[in-house]
């Protein structure tokens, strides 16, 4: 029994939804993946000196064998992250983003120095500012945003937050509140295990079309008294 309709059955162990935000996340980071291994399988094929602060061109970059190999274990990271879920293919596109910046500045300084021990050029340097800033665009879409998309996974949980901190008319006050609370709760799991009456149907799908706990009670509980027909 799946944990909700549809799911394809490679992301059955994340319980994610198909949509756009999760196919963002996980593809882009599988393309960004396949840029940097080609870099890093370019640079080992080449037999690059492994601890050289000058390097050699490869794709118009500087690299040497620890870039190589460092550029293939982040590609790796990352395929591996985009596998697990598009929620940590996210996460791990933030943080690899933040560090291709931080990269970026901090081999700036050693340019042409003995501690560049990543050979990096300036050309390493625009790259990876622009690598990070791709990562971190990849990474936020449809997470970080007052107007997220009605695909993200990351909707629901700013909607919960917001019920949570208005709580004056949000909790159910009443025997028959409480009582239309376990009822809606009772049918969108009966819907979601698709044994749903019709009626459990048309109220949970009537329930979708407002945001707060609130409203969603208030939804339940007109079809209890509209008059029957």
């Amino acid at each position: 029994m799946s944990s909700a309709p549809h799911l394809p059955s490679w992301s059955h162990t994340s319980q994610e939804e198909p949509g756009r935000v999760p196919a963002v996340h996980r593809i882009g980071a599988v393309v960004v993946a396949a840029v940097i291994a080609a870099f890093g399988v370019l640079g080992l094929l080449d037999g690059l000196d492994y601890f050289s602060t000058d390097g050699e061109r490869i794709a118009g970059l500087s690299s040497n064998g620890l870039l190589s190999t460092i550029s293939l274990l982040t590609a790796a990271v990352l395929v591996v992250a985009a596998l697990r879920s598009s929620r940590v293919a996210s996460t791990t596109m933030l943080v690899i983003g933040v560090l291709f910046l931080v990269s970026a500045l901090a081999n700036l300084a050693v340019l042409e120095t003995e501690v560049n021990f990543l050979a990096f050029s300036v050309a390493n340097v625009i790259f990876s500012i622009i690598a990070g800033l791709v990562l971190l665009t990849l990474g936020a879409y449809g997470r970080v945003s007052g107007n997220l998309p009605a695909d993200s996974p990351y909707r629901s949980e700013g909607a919960d937050a917001a019920e949570d901190t208005d709580t004056s008319q949000q909790l159910p006050e009443t025997p028959a509140e409480r009582a239309a609370e376990r009822a809606m709760r009772d049918a969108e799991l009966a819907v979601i295990e698709h044994r749903a009456t019709p009626d459990q149907e048309r109220r949970v799908a009537a329930m979708a079309q407002v945001r707060t706990r609130g409203d969603r009670r208030d939804v339940w509980m007109s079809f209890d008294r509209a008059p029957l027909r």
